[in-house]
């Protein structure tokens, strides 16, 4: 059984659709928030998840918060940290401690568009395609190895919001069956690459264009 912790900053809605995909071969074993109001923090503990909130602003600095976060987490055993929505910068030596053992899911297809505003600025650059990324996680602020990627199509009249809400949905998926993955050993980095072999198909996720936003 392999021990997942989660990181979230809110709501943590992929958070939320990993617990309720039922992993097999999974538990997630903490949901761990860095603010204490975290919408996501009560929908996990209301399902028997042991949830922790830890005030990154009540730290001297990135590396003091970083440490205790650390020891929270490590204090699950985890297999797998994954980030849902954790709305903060990590430090390379956090990033190194977890390395290889930590995805996370960005809404864009990368390496296109890394960091914040990723649907305006598709649309300002009349991408027909958008999606999502899930990734192992690395120093470099939305790089590594890529696991994953969902794409839909960009609709005539689509808004930030409206193409938001559907890459949103594509996550939903997405993220689950990476996590599965792997949990079911599926996955090999190799060359700085995840190999795709059996996988292949499970890594992509491209629904059907529909003309609903």
């Amino acid at each position: 059984m392999k021990n997942i912790v989660i990181l979230i900053s809110g709501r943590g809605s992929n958070m939320q659709a990993i617990v309720d995909a039922g992993i097999p071969g999974a538990r997630v074993a903490a949901v761990i928030a860095n603010r204490s109001d975290a919408a996501g923090l009560a929908w996990a503990a209301e399902r028997g998840i042991a949830t922790a909130a830890l005030d990154h602003k009540a730290y001297p600095s990135r590396e003091a918060f970083d440490a205790a976060l650390a020891e929270a987490i490590d204090a699950h055993a985890p297999d797998l940290v994954v980030l849902a929505g954790f709305m903060r910068i990590l430090t390379e030596g956090f990033t190194r401690r977890y390395e290889g053992r930590m995805l996370n899911i960005h809404p864009s297809l990368l390496p296109a568009f890394p960091g914040l505003h990723t649907h305006e600025r598709a649309l300002e650059m009349g991408c027909k395609l958008a999606g999502c990324t899930v990734h192992f996680v690395t120093a470099e602020l939305d790089h590594g190895p890529i696991v994953a990627q969902g794409a839909v199509s960009v609709l005539d009249g689509d808004t930030p919001d409206s193409l938001a809400a559907r890459v949103l949905k594509l996550e939903h998926q997405l993220y689950p069956e990476a996590v599965r993955r792997f949990a079911a050993g599926e996955i090999a980095v190799v060359d700085g690459k995840v190999a795709s072999g059996a996988g292949a198909a499970a890594s992509l996720l491209s629904p059907v264009p529909s003309s609903k936003a």
